[in-house]
Order: structure tokens, then C-alpha cells, then sequence
């Protein structure tokens, strides 16, 4: 704007309130696409989102230059599935991805097929775990099934490679050299899925002291008594009763005085794989904590909480070496010039417990595990908010990828385009309940069959299979979902509307669970 026109506006704007602003810069027409996505990270771990535990400035430079979903969901808490479900933008019965034991069709219609058939570049880097060999991409590198924290093995097209290092940064060292040697005359969409943050949680040899002197304090609900909540007493991912003290807790003794049903698991498994040098580092920093828990014979509610603090040590210390690796991709896209052109996206495949509910693991539909982070850094020329506080869900992100490359996105696709909601279009159409079910009973850590619909304030949860029970939260006024309110007289009008609700959901997703009913 030159001078002139600066001193005309100056007048005017005493008089009739005369504006100027900077053109808008123009949209890029197929953005890159880089999907960073963790296993078991959960909201509370992510300073984003909550600093009680740890900051995660990596994580956080996407939130602070791009938009933080403040409530965001999955369709079914539990990896295979939710990763099936973010490939094909529909829910698990509509993708045939219903639990772990089932096999993903490679098949069908995926975001990344769509995109290849618009002229981008496609590549997988990391976890799959969903048994079949995928297809939509140009390349692929994938850890077998949940992969291994130390010295991964990595499966290519040419067969299966192990490889020296920590995953997570080997996992980094992929992505950066693909985007170094793809068809720069293309556009990419990148997936970077990471192994961490899940079980058994072993931290990088240069972060295992990174906690060890911090003890947290015990979430008010982990010695939940699960009163009204039969499904919820049933399960099996107890930290007090099943989480396992060498297996997870890595107190392997030399002297095998320290029993557990998994010690196996852990000595001939992720603990055999590092190298002599760190195995080294390992014991020189387990050794010690291995001495001083068998000194203590700890038992009744000093192991629980020593456990708790213990899970809460490692499984930070694996979330400071993710963060480090996010900043690391981010970095190298600002070396390369291709910050301004590339849409970063970071979730997890669910929640995770951090000891609410004396809990590990996910599944249910409780709050901790049915909400995932979601944070997007969008492309220049898109006003992204800062905050977005709609209920969006991961059946989302397949059109919302879409959408953003140009692609039009097919009418079987049950998610909605997050677009509108950063990029000042209007949301007074959008949902105002979620849809969820979750099948993988019997299986591990017992958690019945469910679905269920979350509003902006209420949960209602059916239970069902070899149990036949409802659950109806107030989250406004009971965030920590203790108090069932499903039966009460003055609950009933509202139970009967929610049920209304959640029907018309399974009409609109097409879910068969209403012929089986």
C-alpha cells in the first residue's frame, strides 16, 4: 500500500472506519500431505492439550501454528481398527475392520488410492498392523505387527530388514530420506506411524533417567470401586491387578527371584533385541530400581502406587522421544521449503489411560480412550483457527485429505471434510453426536462388545453380547464418568431421547447391529 493511500484510509477510518489488509495469500491447489500418527498417545501426555505431566514443545509448534481440535474422537478404541477406519473414512462395519483378528481388505476404496489417482506420491513409514500388505502406496516400509522398540525389523517390498537403533528415530530417518528421494514433480502424502507410545513403553537409552525422580500424583478416580458399572469392573487392565511387574516393568532380576506370568515375554523378547552396549546402558539404570523394589517388598496399595508411578516414568519418557522426532520432521520441512505447502496432521489411533480408573490401555467408550489428540497445520492461505471445539471423529480425516487435494470425495465415505471448520466456512450443519462401537470381546483385557452416542454434555453407552446393560454420563457435571445415571426416574426422558438419537446414527452409518438387536 503506498503512502497516499495509507494517509486516505488514515482520514477515512475517523469517520467511517476505512481497513486495509495484506491480499490473501492463494491456496495451494494439491498441498503436500505429511499424517504423523502414534499408537497410544493420550491427550492428558501432550502439553497441548495438558502440561500436568510433561511438555511436548515439538507437538505443540503444530498446535501453536495451526489448529488444536479440542474434541476429538475415534469410532472404535482399539489399533487395527482405528487405523482402518482413518484409511477409509467409514466405521469399522462399513470396513470390515472390526477388531485386531480381523484381516483389512486391500481392496477397497483408501484415501491414499485416491490420491495416487489425482497425480500425488504416496508412502507408508512405520506401524500397519493390519496383517494384509498395503496398497495405495508408491512405497512402503512397515514394522511387523507392533514392531520392536530396540533394533526393529522392517518389512519392504523386498522382504524383511533389521535394522540398529531406537524405532522411533529410525521410523524419522525413513520419512526424511524418502521425502529427500521422491518425485519432487509431484505432490506426496506421507504417513509416519510411529510404534510408540505402546506397550511395553521402553524409552530410548538417552532418556531412561529423564523421569526417574518425579513422582505424579494419583488420579482422584484410581481406586474406582466401579460401583453401577458392571462392564466396567469386568475388565481386565487393572495397573494394581494386570499390569505385569517385568513385562511392562521391566524388573527382570538376574536372580529370577521376581515371578510373573510374562517374564518371558520380556526377557526373550523386546529386552534380547538391543545390542550389548545397550543392554549396558539399560541395566545400569534398571539395575539400581531392580534392587531397591526387591528391598521394599512392596505390597497392597504401596505396589499400586509404586507401579503406577513407575508405568507413568517409561511411558513419558517414550512420548520425550516422540516429541523430539516431531520437531525433527518439522525442521526438516523448513530446511527444504516445504513448510508453507504441506498440511501436517498429528493424532494417535486412540487414548490411552493414565491411571484414571486404575486403568492401562483403551477400548472403552470413557472418555480417555474414546478421545484422541488431533492437531493440523494447515497450508498457507487457509485461516486456521486456533481452537476448534466441534465433535469431530477420525472417520474425518480420509475426506478432509481429500478435500484439500481436490479430490472429490465419494458418497460411501461416512466422515465429514474438517475444511470447512479452520477455513472460516460455516458449521451450523455440523454433528451434534458421535458414533461408537466396539467389538473385540472375548479378547484381551475383557472389555465387553459397545456403542454408544456422545453429545456435547451426555454419553450413553450400551453394553451388550453376554451382558445387557446401559450407562448414561452427565460429562458436564461428572467429566470423569462415575456416576451412571441410566435407570433413574429423572433421567429417564433423557435416556429416551439419546436412545432416539443413537438409533438415527445406526440408520445413518448403516450399522447391522439394529437386525441384530
Amino acid at each position: 500500500m503506498n503512502r497516499n493511500l495509507l494517509l486516505a484510509c488514515g482520514l477515512a477510518s475517523l469517520a467511517a472506519g476505512c481497513t486495509s489488509s495484506a491480499p490473501k495469500e492463494e491456496k495451494p491447489e494439491k498441498p503436500n500431505i505429511i499424517f504423523i500418527m502414534t499408537d497410544d498417545h493420550s491427550f492428558q501426555t501432550l502439553s497441548a492439550y495438558d502440561n500436568r505431566f510433561i511438555q511436548t514443545p515439538g507437538l505443540d509448534r503444530i498446535a501453536n501454528e495451526g489448529v488444536t481440535f479440542t474434541n476429538s474422537f475415534v469410532a472404535n478404541s482399539i489399533c487395527a481398527p482405528s487405523r482402518a477406519v482413518m484409511l477409509t473414512g467409514k466405521h469399522s462395519h462399513a470396513n470390515g475392520q472390526r477388531d485386531n483378528s480381523d484381516t483389512f481388505d486391500g481392496n477397497q476404496q483408501t484415501f491414499p488410492k485416491l490420491l495416487q489417482q489425482a497425480g500425488y506420491e504416496t508412502a507408508l513409514i512405520g506401524k500397519w498392523h493390519l496383517r494384509s500388505q498395503p496398497t495405495g502406496f508408491d512405497h512402503w516400509n512397515i514394522l511387523p505387527g507392533q514392531g520392536s522398540y530396540y533394533n526393529p525389523d522392517f518389512i519392504d517390498e523386498n522382504g524383511t530388514t533389521r535394522y540398529d537403533g531406537y524405532v522411533t528415530d529410525v521410523i524419522t530417518d525413513f520419512s526424511t530420506d524418502w521425502l529427500d528421494q521422491r518425485d519432487k514433480d509431484k505432490p506426496f502424502c506421507l504417513l509416519v506411524h510411529h510404534k510408540a507410545v505402546h506397550r511395553v513403553w521402553m524409552p530410548p537409552t538417552k532418556y531412561l533417567n529423564e523421569f526417574k525422580d518425579q513422582k505424579f500424583p494419583l488420579p482422584a478416580n484410581f481406586y474406582d470401586d466401579y460401583e453401577g458399572r458392571t462392564a466396567a469392573a469386568g475388565q481386565e487392565m487393572s495397573i494394581i491387578n494386570d499390569m505385569d511387574v517385568v513385562y511392562d516393568l521391566k524388573m527382570l532380576d538376574e536372580e529370577g527371584d521376581i515371578k510373573s506370568p510374562y517374564r518371558s515375554y520380556y526377557e526373550k523378547g523386546a529386552y534380547s533385541r538391543m545390542t550389548d552396549e545397550q543392554r549396558a546402558a539399560w541395566d545400569a539404570v534398571y539395575d539400581p530400581i531392580i534392587e531397591d523394589f526387591k528391598a521394599r517388598n512392596l505390597s497392597g496399595k504401596e505396589l499400586a502406587e509404586w507401579k503406577y508411578n513407575r508405568y507413568m516414568q517409561d511411558y513419558l519418557a517414550c512420548v520425550k522421544s516422540l516429541d523430539d522426532n516431531v520437531g525433527r520432521l518439522l525442521k526438516y520441512l523448513d530446511d527444504n521449503g516445504l513448510a508453507e505447502n504441506t498440511l501436517v496432521v498429528y493424532t494417535s489411533d486412540q487414548g490411552f489411560y493414565m491411571g484414571e480408573h486404575g486403568w492401562f490401555d483403551k477400548r472403552f467408550m470413557y472418555e480417555e480412550s474414546f478421545r484422541t489428540p488431533l492437531l493440523m497445520r494447515f497450508p498457507k492461505g487457509y485461516e486456521a483457527k486456533i481452537k476448534v471445539d466441534e465433535l469431530v471423529q477420525n472417520i474425518d480425516y480420509a475426506p478432509t485429505f481429500l478435500d484439500l487435494a481436490g479430490v472429490a470425495i465419494p458418497e460411501d465415505i461416512q466422515g465429514e471434510s474438517l475444511v470447512s471448520l479452520v477455513d472460516g466456512g460455516q458449521t451450523a450443519e455440523w454433528r451434534d453426536g458421535l458414533y461408537y462401537h466396539y467389538y473385540e470381546y472375548p479378547g484381551e483385557h475383557a472389555v465387553k462388545r459397545h456403542y454408544g452416542i456422545r453429545t456435547d454434555r451426555y454419553k450413553l453407552i450400551h453394553f451388550y453380547n453376554d451382558i445387557d446393560e446401559w450407562e448414561l454420563y452427565d460429562l458436564e457435571n461428572d467429566p470423569s464418568e462415575m456416576n451412571n445415571l441410566y435407570g433413574k426416574a429423572e433421567y429417564q426422558e433423557l435416556a429416551d431421547k439419546l436412545k432416539v438419537e443413537l438409533q438415527k446414527l445406526q440408520e445413518q452409518y448403516e450399522d447391522p447391529i439394529l437386525t441384530q438387536q
